[in-house]
């Protein structure tokens, strides 16, 4: 599967993501707290802990921050108890949303999902509605202009799944879950430098919008992602300009 456009709707997350730089550190210390309290505050022996604070970070989230997050999830410290919750649901034309959630109000969260959806066009879907149309993986995204002969050498060598050349010339590196973090660190050691790297919910197919279709769905992914409880938003969409 090759990109619509992808490079364009990562520029147009990565600029969402650091023009709300305070939402980025909330996000990640509900993160590393819930990890810690579900398999221990070791990031060696706990992948998920260890890839939430890889990105902490990157962010440079202050070790202390850190800290504080893992004690609250391992009972050291008091905090507040977030449950993990997806929703499923759908935007312009049918078009698949996941919506994960980090929330102390199950209440609160499921009804400001629905709205943000509701209020843009799109509606609340039961579980497992959309979700059979998503992978669960490791991407790592390059920009345009890579050297495409070393990169596919490079991730071959480090075990990656796949690569998928995308029609905008950038380059996807696509892992299994659990070995993410290892081939994350191998790109990491290289001249090879990727603009983008995470755990996701991958769309299996992507599907094209564009014009007012591309404009309202990017409102109601915008309106979600700015949702306190809300923690990612995957779709399966490709926003197209013009």
């Amino acid at each position: 599967m090759a990109g619509h456009s992808k490079w364009a709707n990562i520029q147009h997350r990565k600029g969402r993501q650091d023009a709300k730089r305070g939402k980025i550190f909330s996000k990640l210390v509900k993160e590393i707290t819930v990890a810690a309290r579900m398999a221990g505050g070791d990031v060696n022996f706990n992948p998920r802990l260890r890839t939430a604070v890889s990105a902490a970070k990157e962010e440079s989230m202050p070790a202390d921050n850190i800290t504080r997050a893992i004690k609250r999830g391992t009972g050291e410290l008091e905090g507040v108890n977030y449950e993990e919750i997806r929703y499923e649901g759908y935007g312009v034309n049918g078009a698949a949303i996941i919506i994960d959630c980090l929330t102390d109000n199950k209440q609160r969260a499921v009804a400001d999902v629905r709205l943000a959806l509701s209020k843009n066009g799109g509606n609340l879907g039961t579980d497992g509605c959309v979700s059979y149309l998503f992978k669960h993986c490791g991407v790592i995204l390059f920009a345009p202009g890579v050297n495409n002969n070393e990169l596919a050498e490079l991730a071959i060598d480090l075990g990656a799944d796949d690569i998928i050349n995308n029609d905008d010339d950038s380059v996807e590196i696509i892992t299994a879950p659990n070995d993410f973090l290892n081939i994350k660190d191998g790109f990491d050691k290289t001249e090879l430098k990727y603009e983008f790297a995470e755990l996701t919910m991958k769309a299996e197919t992507e599907i094209a919008l564009k014009g007012s279709e591309g404009d309202k769905m990017r409102k109601i992914l915008d309106s979600l992602e700015d949702l306190d409880d809300v923690h990612e938003v995957y779709t399966n969409v490709a926003i197209e300009d013009g």
